[in-house]
């Protein structure tokens, strides 16, 4: 026999238990470490700029040509795009988690490629970039001059010189972008006034720029083919390209027949600025620049953010006198103090599983041998999912937390056997092994087969859903089939080896074994005579089965979905939108009073304020503010989670009249989404569209949603109401003066909204030349009558007599989703209410609200709940149709494995209700936990039909042979029920950084295991005794009928 050859050859045994544990820890030492595996989509980004260029023109001309072009690549998910009124055109295509970045970036970097010669010529100058979106921002920090002797400019450009390259170079980090950066440009600043004084236009500046300010290759002097006897070669290097702002302020723009120079410092001024000043970044409510790293997928987190840190540390010990470094935000502080709390309860969990053994099995011999199985199952798991490519995360962690009390169950099994025939049969240690293998051998295999068969389906789904399922579900089965070799080889080896008859605990200890002895035997006892009784009631037990399958599916149907639960994740964001038509510095002033008062707050750590900017495009009305909080041991009071504090600060903010201000926790996962809660995009798909229309839609549905039950701060960042400025040209009298349409709409783009011209070069580094206007010339709406252009005669003509202007409100940007214009809106959920049920309400809500030709699409974590929709139904089925099959070949039969398996809505009753009872939805966490059960309320039902089946073979009838078999296997399955609570008990109380969804998963498991465990022992034996008599009663007729 296979187990004879172990239990012979106990150092052959040890030494594949061994070989099992060293690789676990050499795996452990080399695999990735993050928070959940990498199932946020892919993403590429497709920005364009278009100088001057207001949000619908970038529109027509930039974003709908590139949009409709990228739309054909493969595997798009869906394409999402924003036009701006600074000229910017950012489209995001989104693919499934599992597509390649590289190979996208390259499919869509060939579609632009298509149409850029389509594209204004502005931008083909300034070019269209392609980029790998990178989803995984790691940690931030801040830079600043403590003695305000550095402006953010400088500061900018220092952290891209001396920090940026640096960090970069880190194995394990994907990009570092700085965020309010102010990268250095020539900013030449012209005076509209003396330029027009002089007969000059901002097209005479440009080309004088464009002439004087280039680089060339002036060739070579003697080189070959050269006069027969040259004897030297010289490299010529012209002075062509200009570095300083001097000699730009000396750029010749206009000479004449006398000898008169026009330079560029006669019509202007010249400094060296920034590219950019359209936003701003605060750290502490200190003027700074902000460096985010972002980690490569794959890479360990905690040892990049480690690294990063270290280098950090060396590189500011060179910084200059007044430049600090500080942490910001660290997303792997979550990570590390979730991974913290996961181990705790892991070792809490072994702990007091071993605990329980010690107490069922009153030995510590006996305790000894199934007590090793634990950490050498656990951790030999690790090579597993190293060979299958996942990393130590959140969920690995989860399985192996909940695996603990299962690796142990068959070699509690095994040693309680073989215990149990040294002590009543008298056998040798080494025979006793044998005979119980013999008896055990296909239990064992069985259980240990039904477990891992549950999750066998898992592994082959796709998405996000399939990605949350298939790391824990396999971690699971991984640690199963190692448990199982290692109770089939090392734990009856070990028993041959270790065990003894005869061999009692200290006086002390064995009184209180004997309490418990006693109190088991009685409840042995309570639990033959109720099963005796139950055997005479056998429809009555039938009727409360079937209820009790009815309520679990009116139970199941009523219980709220929701896809992951909202964590504290030691952080929240703060959105800011001040009125539209506001400056930047308007902005600023809103955000200095709500940074005051969340730095009053003692739970802070500190405020990351970027002014200009939001996720769905650059304004200078909005702002965001990320905040992060003390650790989680000092904010361990329920008023202090991030839910409680965005509660209150969200009051407060509401008594800040100058802008709305709304508080919000990220997202679960990175990636799937922008903010946490729920969010949709309303679609525009009439033939005429008009923004009037759409924005009396979206206030009309915003309000009737902040006042329905179960949605909360439902808002928008999107606003049509923008003053501007409508400058309609009289074309008629353009063309009677001669005046080209292109050179006024040049001059406009050119003075108001600045022009790229061309480079030069600083430090090793090519920066831009712009040219615009100076800002006391662009200040006031009647600036734009103080701009001339030139006629074909010669004359300097006001562009007053060429243009009118209008005061008109439009949009700040134009958001596009999958093609048509659409406005992002974003909400929570109210506190009782779930996710699921939130989606419910605002489809109830869309169909009340919105008019023909309005329609809507989920997107971020709303579109993952929604996709994954019978998902999980799907998976739990098959899981079912897998365990049963399994089953099926393992018995020979389909009766046996009906049995067994009518155990498993006894489990789902209890994990829904225990759900209930706590406030919890029927989550990914809790799917997963329904998924587990299907094995774990099978398991116990596998000892009672297998004994029983062997007992009905030594000449039993089914009655008796099933109350037999149910009254030896209580001990055990007591046993390994209780160990499997106690090991699950911890995630039920779960505390800290991650708790709510290890509560989610443990409440769910621990639920539909007690349940389980409980009613089973009951009703399995009945259910046997009504089957197995109803098959033999048929069978019966049929020979009967045959015989007749």
């Amino acid at each position: 026999m296979f187990v004879d050859f172990f239990i012979k050859r106990p150092v052959f045994s040890t030494v594949a238990a061994l070989i099992i544990l060293l690789v676990g820890m050499i795996s452990i030492v080399t695999l990735p470490v993050d928070r959940f595996p990498d199932i946020s989509p892919t993403q590429i980004q497709v920005t364009a700029r278009y100088e001057g260029a207001d949000a619908e023109v970038v529109e027509n001309t930039v974003t709908n040509i590139l949009e409709r072009q990228i739309n054909g690549v493969e595997g798009l998910k869906y394409i999402s795009s924003t036009s701006s009124n600074d000229g910017t055109s950012s489209i995001i295509a989104t693919f499934e988690a599992n597509r390649n970045k590289d190979l996208a970036a390259v499919d869509v970097q060939n579609q632009v490629s298509i149409v850029e010669s389509q594209l204004p010529d502005s931008v083909k100058r300034t070019g269209v970039s392609v980029s790998k979106q990178s989803n995984n921002i790691l940690m931030g920090f801040g830079l600043f001059s403590d003695n305000k002797e550095y402006d953010n400019t400088f500061l900018s450009n220092f952290a891209d010189r001396y920090i940026v390259d640096a960090i970069k170079r880190i194995e394990g980090v994907g990009n570092v972008r700085i965020f309010g950066e102010r990268r250095y440009a020539m900013r030449l600043w012209l005076d509209p006034n003396r330029l027009a004084s002089r007969g000059l236009t901002t097209t005479d500046i440009t080309r004088a720029l464009s002439e004087q300010n280039i680089q060339v290759g002036a060739g070579k002097i003697g080189a070959e083919p050269a006069p027969q006897g040259q004897e030297y070669q010289l490299d010529l290097k012209a002075v062509s390209q200009l570095i300083y702002p001097e000699e730009f302020e000396n750029i010749i723009i206009k000479t004449d027949e006398n000898g008169g120079i026009v330079r560029f410092k006669d019509v202007g001024r010249v400094e060296l600025g920034s590219q950019d000043y359209g936003a701003f970044l605060r750290f502490r409510g200190l003027d700074a620049v902000g460096i985010g790293i972002y980690q490569l997928p794959g890479s360990n987190a905690l040892q990049v953010a480690k690294k990063v840190k270290t280098e950090m540390e060396i590189l500011s010990k060179e910084f200059p006198t007044g430049i600090q470094a500080k942490l910001a935000f660290d997303t792997t502080a979550f990570i590390e103090e979730s991974m913290k709390e996961v181990v705790i309860t892991l070792l809490i969990s072994i702990g007091l599983v071993v605990l329980i053994i010690l107490v069922f099995l009153q030995d510590w011999r006996t305790t000894l041998i199934p007590s090793l199985t634990i950490p050498l199952s656990l951790i030999g798991t690790f090579a597993f999912v190293k060979v299958f490519g996942f990393s130590i995360n959140t969920l690995t962690l989860f399985g192996l937390t909940l695996a603990t009390g299962l690796v142990v169950d068959d070699a509690i099994v095994v040693v309680e056997q073989i215990h149990r025939y040294i002590e009543e049969k008298n056998m040798e240690a080494h025979e006793a092994a044998s005979e119980s293998m013999k008896q055990l051998f296909g239990a064992v295999i069985a259980t240990s087969l039904v477990l891992m068969a549950v999750f066998i389906p898992v592994a082959f789904f796709p998405g996000t859903t399939g990605a949350l399922y298939r790391q824990f579900a396999l971690t699971i089965a991984f640690s199963i089939l190692i448990s199982t070799f290692l109770a089939l080889t090392l734990t009856p080896s070990l028993c041959g080896l270790l065990l003894r008859k005869g061999q009692h605990p200290p006086a002390w200890l064995q009184g209180i074994f004997n309490l418990f002895n006693r109190f088991l035997d009685w409840v042995t006892q309570k639990y033959d005579q109720s099963l005796r009784l139950l055997t005479h009631l056998k429809l009555f037990v039938i009727g409360i089965f079937i209820v009790l399958i009815g309520f679990t599916g009116w139970l199941y149907a009523k219980t709220p979905t929701a896809f992951l639960p909202e964590e504290d994740q030691g952080y929240f964001i703060t959105i800011i939108q001040a009125p539209e038509g506001v400056s930047l510095q308007y902005t600023s002033e809103v955000m200095k009073k709500v940074e005051a008062e969340m730095l009053q707050m003692p739970e802070v750590l500190a405020t990351f304020a970027i002014g200009g900017f939001s996720f769905g495009g650059s304004t200078p009305n909005q702002g965001i503010i990320f905040t992060p909080l003390k650790p989680w041991r000092e904010r361990s009071n329920p008023d202090q989670t991030v839910q409680a504090i965005t509660g209150k600060l969200f009051g407060k903010f509401a008594m800040i009249p100058e802008a709305r201000i709304i508080p919000i926790n990220p997202p679960a996962i990175q990636g799937l989404g922008t903010f946490g809660g729920f969010s949709f995009q309303l679609q525009d798909r009439r033939i005429n569209v008009d923004l009037e229309s759409m924005v009396a839609t979206m206030g009309q549905f915003l309000g009737v949603a902040n006042q329905t039950p179960g949605l909360q701060r439902v808002f928008t960042q999107f606003a049509a109401n923008s003053p501007q400025l409508s400058i309609e040209v009289n074309r008629e009298r353009a063309k009677l003066l001669g005046v080209d349409f292109d050179d006024i709409f040049t001059t406009l783009q050119t003075a108001l909204g600045g022009e790229y011209v061309n480079d030069f070069s600083m430090q090793q580094r090519t920066y831009r030349v712009y040219l615009q206007a100076d800002q006391q010339f662009r200040s006031n709406p009647e600036d734009i009558n103080k701009l001339y252009v030139r006629s074909s005669n010669n004359q300097m003509i006001p562009l007053s007599n060429l243009v009118t202007v209008k005061s008109v409100t439009g949009a700040q940007k134009i958001q596009h989703y999958n093609l048509f214009r659409a406005i992002e809106i974003n909400g929570s959920t109210a506190p009782g209410f779930s996710s699921g049920q939130s989606i419910t309400t605002v489809d109830n809500l869309t169909k009340q609200v919105f008019p023909l030709g309005f329609s809507y699409e989920w997107t971020g974590i709303s579109l993952e709940e929604i996709s994954a929709g019978n998902l999980a139904l799907i998976i739990f089925s098959l899981g079912l149709l897998f365990v049963f099959l399994v089953l099926a070949a393992q018995y020979e039969n389909y009766i046996d494995p009906l049995i067994i398996m009518l155990a498993v809505p006894l489990a789902i009753l209890g994990a829904l209700l225990a759900q209930m009872l706590r406030g919890f939805p029927n989550d990914v966490y809790c799917q997963i936990g329904l998924v587990m059960l299907i094995g774990l309320a099978s398991k116990n039902s596998i000892l009672i039909v297998e004994f029983a089946n062997q007992l009905q073979e030594e000449g039993l009838p089914i009655v008796k042979a099933v109350i037999e078999a149910s009254k030896q296997r209580l001990r055990p399955i007591l046993m390994t029920a209780i160990s499997t609570l106690i090991g699950i008990f911890p995630l039920v109380i779960a505390t800290g950084a991650g708790a709510g969804s290890r509560q989610s998963l443990g409440t769910a498991v621990f639920g539909g295991m007690l349940i389980a465990t409980f009613l089973s022992l009951f009703l399995v034996p009945i259910l046997y005794i009504v089957i197995k008599t109803g098959k033999e009663r048929l069978f019966s007729n049929n020979k009967l009928k045959l015989v007749k």
